[in-house]
């Protein structure tokens, strides 16, 4: 069992240099293999509500969102504008470091629903970026958080070389439950490891329905 506070060191990373310089340059690749792709795109299907405001959390030039479905509004937040500028599903957009500033720039209750895919595993202050993901929801909205086992060894914070999977999956769910203003947490495994190609794994809960912040 995962329990918080996490010592700081459990979210040093082996290049702590400035985010932004390692995201200077668009990389407009797709970083799981197709059939993980298209198990996020699944569980967006089953997830977020079409019509809706969706905040995509870490964003690039692809969303992976179902293509037949059609969204009031789609807002990227990352950090390569190249890339958010090429993001066809995208409304708007903003350029924003959520390491150095955890704050989203965003309204109370602004939207529907939120997602990150592949790149929780970079976040040096995860539980004030979800707690405040959560300010920015409608009561009740999914939060969809997804990973693999591939990343940016060098950008992910230490913890998470340490757990596979599953164990990925507890420290994700601890995150939101020490942020607090999250409920139905749960998680799922869409494509497990050993099946042949990127597993996929993925992490799910609403914000809180009760009137508590």
């Amino acid at each position: 069992m995962i329990t918080h506070p996490l010592p700081p060191q459990a979210f040093a990373r082996m290049d702590e240099s400035a985010d932004e310089e390692f995201y200077q340059e668009p990389r407009l690749v797709t970083h799981i293999d197709d059939r993980a792709i298209a198990a996020v795109t699944q569980l967006y299907r089953e997830t977020l509500p079409a019509g809706g405001a969706i905040l995509d959390l870490m964003s690039s030039w692809i969303s992976h969102l179902p293509p037949e479905m059609t969204f009031g509004r789609v807002e990227g937040l990352g950090m390569n504008e190249q890339e958010l500028q090429a993001n066809p599903r995208l409304h708007g957009y903003a350029v924003h470091n959520l390491n150095d500033h955890a704050a989203l720039p965003y309204a109370d209750g602004e939207f529907d629903a939120a997602c990150i895919c592949v790149s929780v595993d970079y976040l040096v202050r995860p539980v004030e970026v979800i707690r405040d993901i959560g300010r920015v929801l409608t009561p009740g909205a999914p939060l969809v958080v997804t990973f693999s086992n591939r990343c940016f060894p060098t950008k992910a914070v230490a913890i998470w070389h340490r757990l596979t999977g599953p164990g990925q999956q507890q420290l994700v769910e601890s995150y939101l439950a020490e942020a607090g203003n999250w409920q139905r947490v749960r998680s799922v495994i869409p494509l497990a490891e050993g099946a042949g190609g990127d597993p996929l794994y993925a992490v799910l809960g609403n914000r809180r329905d009760d009137g508590r912040p």
